[in-house]
């Protein structure tokens, strides 16, 4: 995607289901004031492969990136997150901003992680970074001491650690209808849990 003076972009992509998926996004923020946002979320089980890639190239100044991506997965599944970023000399006030957080909910699952940044200009703010992680068991245990059941209970930390990538969408309707599918994914309906 190509992106002139004062744009804006904001790409929320959701993966699962399938056996393999692979999500390309390219971004050149060609003019001044520019802002491209991208949040995904990946689900994997069973056998799935989901992979990200993005690149952004920040070619001008005062441009904005910014990139949050979550991964939940179980089984025998393998998540690929790689994610480029390039500030070019010329784009000084530059703010990119990466991360990609991960749940490993088997020991089989795998997770491969690269966020990268090259920065070629000298007046930017820029960060980038990953975890990969499990479910917390404090977090876990607090809820199962209120009498949620353990799988509710375990859908409700997943659901929550999730519900990130789709905060930033805009129309209730459709947020409320993702996070609906989210927690089916799950294996919760949430609307009869409680």
């Amino acid at each position: 995607m190509n992106q002139e003076k004062d744009s804006r972009a904001i790409v929320h992509t959701i993966s699962t289901g399938g056996k393999f998926l692979r999500n390309n996004l390219d971004f050149l923020l060609t003019g001044s004031g520019a802002e491209a946002r991208m949040f995904g979320l990946s689900l994997g089980s069973d056998k799935q492969l989901i992979d990200h890639h993005t690149r952004v190239d920040h070619l001008a100044p005062n441009c904005i990136s910014h990139e949050a991506y979550k991964g939940i997965f179980d089984d025998n599944s393998h998540g690929v997150f790689n994610g480029k970023i390039f500030v070019h000399l010329d784009a000084q006030k530059t703010q990119a901003y990466q991360q990609n957080n991960n749940l490993v909910l088997s020991e089989k699952a795998i997770i491969d992680t690269k966020p990268q940044l090259e920065i070629f200009a000298d007046d930017v703010k820029c960060s980038h970074g990953c975890t990969i992680g499990q479910l917390d068991e404090d977090a876990l245990f607090y809820l199962r001491a209120r009498g949620i059941p353990i799988k509710e209970a375990k859908a409700l930390l997943m659901l929550a650690f999730a519900n990130d990538a789709i905060a930033d969408i805009q129309h209730p309707s459709l947020r409320a209808k993702l996070s609906e599918l989210i927690g089916l994914n799950l294996g919760v309906d949430m609307s009869s849990a409680f």
